[in-house]
């Protein structure tokens, strides 16, 4: 741009450059934040920075490296996210091309005539003409460059809104797949103790028919094999649902994914501890919480672009062109003749003095606005501390409640086989062995959830810290066959393969209409 200024007359650039802009210049809102997540260093959680890209390789799972990375390579969701990037880049190209003469148009025109016939025309004649017009507003009151500020602002925004797609994502393929194979055990569990409670309705069975015992033995040893057996369907159910859920969440048609998952795998395991950082690290980390204050960085300029529009534009207005017609002495190929050339160029200048009520009351609409999205940035930032804590509450009980259960589900394992001995040798009766292995089985589910959620509950600790944006640096905002198409479709020029490696710590670029880039 301040190659193409330099060209201007000095007067001009002295408009265009040597003015204030209206509006107020947009700063980080301010954010109330804790010190810590903690008031002392608790186990489990420490206050070392959070970890980022590629969390989920804590897990030391390839089959959930895999599903992570199908989903990143796949995803719909997120691939409308990326397309939003490219229409806020080129809509930055627009509003920039405001700051150079906006209306630019070349014409040209023929005609066949007839006239009056006079001594020095003929009465058939032809004309033609061509000429070149330009108008130009001055940025006198930086209106075009709040413009540029605030579409900047919001081509930011468009990259951390894909950032927490990109977040939401990996957390979600990864909560799906502890779902899974959380599922998968629970589903195992219940088959070994419909095994167990097979062999208890055989052995109560058989000595019914012998009449070592009665009917009613043999009929609670039924109700409860058949009722152990029917809560399979419905964990069948549910795996199922979540291996479709996870099918959509890399972009294919529910289907069996045995050929990604493999063999049944134990529920991922958790670290002991986690890395939480500070709240602090939220402002820098959270891609919503970046969204969100770009999101009002754009709406700060729009109040200096509805200010402007109280003051008086100014604009360079120009053209030239040459007419000519063969009614008389000259013929169309004149038409460039000197004699036949017309120009005329000189200052205009507008100014809205009778819709004051309007314009100001546009400005107030713009800044209630700005207002309303600094309260919601707040929100934001409080929402994401709570999501922190509430995962860390969750972690961190979901951890001592695991303890237990096993020591429950490790009980209730040797009091079904004590229970079952003394049945057999006819020393207690078959109510404690009912009462046994009903709650063998109610506790090794238990357990397995429990393990379950433990891992879910790293996840949204991970996924509250604002990890797994990282993977994107580097790589292209949409796959390369969706470029292609796109490129055919359509001149996109070199939009589509600039990659942009913008993180959200990016802050946007207030004097960007400055750089000679453009």
């Amino acid at each position: 741009m301040i190659r193409a200024i330099r060209s201007l007359p000095l007067f001009a650039v002295t408009l265009v450059t040597g003015c204030a802009m209206t509006g107020p210049d947009f700063s980080t809102p301010d954010a109330t934040v804790a010190d810590q997540w903690n008031n002392t260093e608790t186990p489990g959680i420490s206050s070392l920075p959070a970890a980022g890209s590629e969390w989920w390789k804590i897990f030391n799972d390839p089959a959930l490296d895999t599903l992570v990375q199908n989903a990143y390579e796949q995803n719909l969701s997120l691939q409308i996210a990326g397309l939003r990037v490219l229409e806020a880049r080129a809509q930055l190209g627009i509003v920039t091309g405001n700051l150079y003469p906006q209306s630019q148009s070349v014409s040209g025109n023929y005609s066949y005539n007839r006239g009056k016939e006079t001594p020095f025309s003929d009465k058939y004649f032809s004309q033609a003409g061509t000429g070149f017009d330009a108008a130009w507003e001055l940025d006198f009151w930086g209106k075009f460059r709040r413009g540029i500020e605030s579409a900047d602002a919001n081509l930011i925004a468009n990259i951390a809104s894909y950032d927490d797609v990109l977040v939401t994502l990996t957390a979600e393929v990864a909560r799906n797949y502890v779902l899974i194979r959380t599922l998968e055990e629970r589903i195992r569990l219940a088959r070994e103790n419909i095994k167990i409670q097979q062999r208890s309705l055989e052995l109560t069975t058989n000595q019914y028919e012998t009449g070592s015992v009665t009917e009613l033995d043999m009929q609670q040893a039924t109700t409860q094999l058949r009722n152990t057996q029917a809560s399979v369907p419905n964990l069948l159910i549910s795996l199922e649902q979540a291996q479709h859920a996870l099918s959509i969440l890399m972009g294919m048609p529910p289907q069996d994914l045995n050929a990604i998952l493999g063999t049944t795998s134990d529920i991922p395991t958790a670290p002991a501890e986690v890395a939480a950082g500070i709240p602090a690290d939220l402002l820098r980390r959270r891609p919503d919480i970046k969204q969100a204050e770009l999101q009002a960085a754009a709406q700060s300029a729009q109040i200096g672009i509805a200010d402007a529009e109280l003051l008086p534009s100014f604009t360079l207005l120009g053209s030239i062109g040459w007419n000519v017609n063969d009614a008389g002495n000259d013929d169309l190929g004149d038409l460039f003749d000197s004699n036949n050339l017309a120009f005329s160029t000189g200052p205009s200048f507008q100014w809205k003095i009778l819709n004051y009520g309007r314009l100001k009351n546009q400005v107030r609409v713009q800044d209630a606005r700005f207002q309303q999205l600094l309260a919601n940035y707040e929100n934001v930032v409080l929402t994401a501390a709570g999501e922190v804590k509430n995962a860390i509450s969750s972690f961190l009980h979901s951890q001592v409640e695991a303890g237990y259960r096993k020591q429950s589900a490790d009980a209730a394992k040797r009091s079904a086989d004590l229970s079952m001995l003394q049945y057999t040798e006819g020393v207690s009766l078959y109510q404690s062995v009912l009462d046994a292995t009903r709650s063998l089985a109610s506790q090794q589910d238990a357990y397995a959830v429990t393990r379950g959620n433990i891992a879910t509950s790293a996840i949204a600790l991970y996924k509250a810290l604002g990890g797994g944006w990282e993977v994107r640096l580097g790589n292209d905002f949409v796959p390369a066959d969706v470029r292609e198409e796109m490129q055919e479709r359509t001149d996109w020029g070199d939009i589509l393969e600039t990659t942009d490696n913008t993180s959200p710590e990016r802050e946007p670029d207030t004097d960007l209409w400055r750089s000679p880039d453009w």
